[in-house]
Parts: C-alpha cells; sequence; structure tokens
C-alpha cells in the first residue's frame, strides 16, 4: 500500500511566502545599499519633523492652559479661567500639572479657553497695603451719612447696652469702611495688614521719635506729686490768711482746720489711692498741657486700631473716664478673659495698647498714662501661646511702642487732625472723615 502524502495547510504557504520575501529584501538591499540609507533617512527625518511639530502644538496648548484647580495644593495664587476667578497652588509637583495640564489640552481640541493669569499683591510685613477690598463701592456722602447713623443709635443707648450693640453693628460698619475704601475714599483704613514682630533696642525708639525711651515702664508720680503739693500749699496758705483775719479762738480754731485736710489728704492717699484718682485727674487737667497730652493719647489708640483694621465704636476725654471703645467686644474678651492668645492676633492688639504711650513718650519727656495700658497688655502676656520669657515679654512690649510710634509718625498730620477733633468733642464718624481728610504721607 502507498502511504498519502499530507496536503500543505494555509499557514505553512503565508510563512513559506513571507520567507521568500524576506530573502528577496535582503538581497536587495545587498545590491544596492546607497538606497536603502537614502530611504531610511528620509524616513527618520519625516518622523523627527511630525515629532517636532506635535511637541510644538502641545507645549503651545500647555502654555494656555495654565490655570487648573486642585484642593491638594496649598499655597495659590489667583487666575481667571473661562471668566471665572479660581486659585491654583504653586507647591504642586511636576508629574501632577503635567497631567493636568495634558488633559487640558485635550480638552481645548474641543473648546479653546484662554486663560488670563493675575496675582495677588501681599503686603509686606509692616508696610501699609493699598489692596483694595473686593466689594461694591461706597460714595464718600452715603459712607458717611451710614456710619453716622450706626454710631450715634449705639450712643443714645444706656452703657450698659451699648457693648452688645456695638459688636452687633460691626460687621455693618466693617462693609461700609471696606466699601468705601474699594471706591478709594478711604486711605488709612485698615492699611497695615501684616505685622511682624522683630527684636528692636531702645535706639531704635529714639529713631522714630521717642524722646526718652527710659520712660517707658517706669512707674511716674507726677500728677500724685503735684497734688499733694497744690493740697499742702493750697491749705497752708489759707489756714495762714483765715488765722490772721478771724479775731481770736475763730483764727486759730480755723487754721488748725484747714491745716488738717492736708494731713487727711496724706492719710488717704497712703492708705487708699485709689479714692484720690478723680481729685488728682480733676487737678492736673487744670494744665493745658496735660488735657492735650490725654487727647494725644486716647487719639493714638484710636487711630491706630482704625489703621490695623478694627472699628471704633466711641471715646471719651471724660474725667476719669478717657478711653477708647473699640466696636469687636471680643477684644474685651481676650484682654479680659481666659483664652489663649496665638501671637498673630497678640501683636495688634499690643499695638493697639501701647499706642497711647508712644504718642506721649514722641511729644513729652515722661508718660504718664501708661499704667492701664501697661496692665492690659501684661494681661495679654500672661495668656501667650507659646509661653513668651521675662525677656521676650519685655521685647515685645518694645516693639509694640516701636511699632505704633512708627505708624503715628508716618501719618502724622492725620493724628494731630485727629487729636483736634477729638479734643473739639467730634463725633466718630467726624473724626474718621478728620483722618481721610489729612494730606496723604509722603
Amino acid at each position: 500500500m502507498r502511504a498519502k502524502g499530507k496536503q500543505p495547510l494555509a499557514s505553512d504557504v503565508s510563512h513559506t511566502e513571507a520567507t521568500e520575501r524576506r530573502a528577496t529584501h535582503h538581497a536587495s538591499t545587498a545590491r544596492n545599499p546607497t538606497h536603502n540609507s537614502d530611504m531610511n533617512s528620509v524616513s527618520i527625518a519625516r518622523t523627527a519633523n511630525t515629532a517636532r511639530v506635535a511637541g510644538k502644538a502641545v507645549q503651545s496648548r500647555q502654555r494656555r492652559a495654565r490655570a487648573v484647580v486642585s484642593k491638594r495644593f496649598g499655597t495659590s495664587t489667583t487666575t481667571t479661567l473661562g471668566g471665572r476667578s479660581v486659585r491654583v497652588n504653586a507647591e504642586g509637583t511636576s508629574s501632577n500639572l503635567d497631567a493636568i495640564l495634558g488633559i487640558t489640552a485635550e480638552k481645548e481640541e474641543e473648546e479653546e479657553v484662554v486663560v488670563e493669569a493675575k496675582t495677588e499683591e501681599v503686603a509686606a510685613p509692616d508696610v501699609e497695603s493699598n489692596a483694595v477690598p473686593d466689594v461694591a463701592p461706597i460714595s464718600a456722602t452715603e459712607g458717611y451719612a451710614k456710619l453716622a447713623a450706626e454710631l450715634d443709635a449705639i450712643s443714645q443707648l444706656p452703657p450698659s447696652e451699648r457693648g452688645e450693640a456695638a459688636e452687633n453693628a460691626t460687621g455693618t460698619v466693617r462693609a461700609v469702611l471696606n466699601g468705601m475704601k474699594a471706591a478709594g475714599e478711604t486711605n488709612r483704613w485698615d492699611c497695615y495688614p501684616e505685622l511682624t514682630r522683630k527684636n528692636v533696642f531702645p535706639n531704635e525708639l529714639n529713631q522714630v521719635g521717642v524722646k526718652n525711651s527710659d520712660q517707658i515702664g517706669a512707674p511716674n508720680n507726677t500728677n500724685d506729686f503735684n497734688f499733694i503739693v497744690g493740697v499742702t500749699m493750697s491749705t497752708s496758705l489759707l489756714a495762714l490768711i483765715v488765722g490772721v483775719t478771724l479775731p481770736g479762738d475763730w483764727g486759730a480754731f480755723g487754721s488748725y482746720l484747714i491745716g488738717g485736710i492736708s494731713l487727711a489728704v496724706l492719710a488717704v492717699g497712703s492708705t487708699a489711692p485709689g479714692l484720690l484718682v478723680v481729685a488728682i485727674d480733676r487737678f492736673a487737667r487744670i494744665s493745658p498741657e496735660y488735657r492735650n497730652r490725654i487727647a494725644r493719647h486716647e487719639a493714638a489708640h484710636f487711630l491706630v486700631g482704625y489703621m490695623l483694621g478694627t472699628p471704633v465704636a466711641g471715646y471719651s476725654l471724660g474725667l476719669g473716664t478717657a478711653h477708647v471703645d473699640f466696636q469687636q467686644a471680643k477684644l474685651e474678651r481676650k484682654v479680659d478673659g481666659n483664652i489663649s492668645i496665638s501671637e498673630q492676633t497678640m501683636l495688634p492688639l499690643a499695638c493697639m495698647s501701647m499706642a497711647g504711650v508712644a504718642a506721649e513718650a514722641m511729644a513729652f519727656e515722661d508718660v504718664r498714662g501708661q499704667e492701664g495700658d501697661l496692665r492690659d497688655l501684661q494681661r495679654l502676656l500672661n495668656r501667650a501661646d507659646p509661653k513668651l520669657s521675662a525677656q521676650a515679654q519685655q521685647q515685645l512690649t518694645r516693639w509694640a511702642v516701636w511699632q505704633s510710634a512708627g505708624m503715628l509718625k508716618r501719618h502724622e498730620k492725620a493724628f494731630d487732625a485727629l487729636t483736634r477733633a477729638m479734643e473739639e468733642g467730634a463725633t466718630v464718624a467726624e473724626c474718621l472723615r478728620a483722618i481721610e481728610a489729612a494730606p496723604k504721607p509722603e
């Protein structure tokens, strides 16, 4: 029997034909190597040109798609994307950013997105900022009218209700001031948004106008001494006059009685000096210089707080009640409460507390109204988080005086205008108008 041969499969035939074609190609290449090299060069050139064109197109699309939003980012800049303001982080990794840009570039094939970058202005520490809040502008006429109505309503309330009313009106007053700033009507409102503490030496205080830095923090009993001397001299002179003019025992009795007044004042001053505060203040106010000192002291609190973005509710230069009321009652809670205070929160509060001391130190050789301010500042320092050493507290106090003095010196014309307005009994709205109407610093 004869064995039957196998029929070749289709795959075998295809494989054989492919082998023959490769052999023919190699033979042709061997016969004409120059032609083969030229073809390869043309192919490589075409490929490189295509890749280069594609790369330029991708780069162009990536440049137009720079602004992409990602919640994973921390530090951000503001951009405008498709007519909307968005924030883009500058710390994203290159791989993530490339991936995002790639996605955006693909989307741009269907719809072109025009991106216009806009960098936010960040105020340098201790330097004024001209940044305009993003709120609806309010004209000066409308703004001062609203402020006057709001603040006058608070002043008409009983003293026990003013604190709560001022706190409730804080948002309204702040919105009006921000609107006026957006319209260019207020230049000094909230013009120091950033403060940075540094170590300050006594000679630096002299450079900002402080006359005698040694007097800052030193006890001052000038008013007490003047009061005691005044009482003693006046009662002695009166006793002498009574003894000479009244006949017989009446003259002697009158002299002893009047002479005992000075002894009684000395006894009260030694045991309960607080009972003489009003009398001492009234006696000191006889001097026009002392009245101006009080006005400058309170005007400094007013102006520094205003420039640090804290609205003022009212003020008083009255006998024994000289003070400035800020609208944010939470400031009082931070001073008098038991909550911890971070350094970022403490710095503006410290400047507001020591502004009056700085104003006095810039105008006079001694500082008489610092006792209450130093007491308030000490309560703040005791609740600092983290805790401050005694040396750090001293440095912060000196820095607060230096910073406040620098602000008052730069805005000296506004400070003088405010002082005069307060001496004349102007309303808070009128005081704000005087601040903003003063010439700008050069």
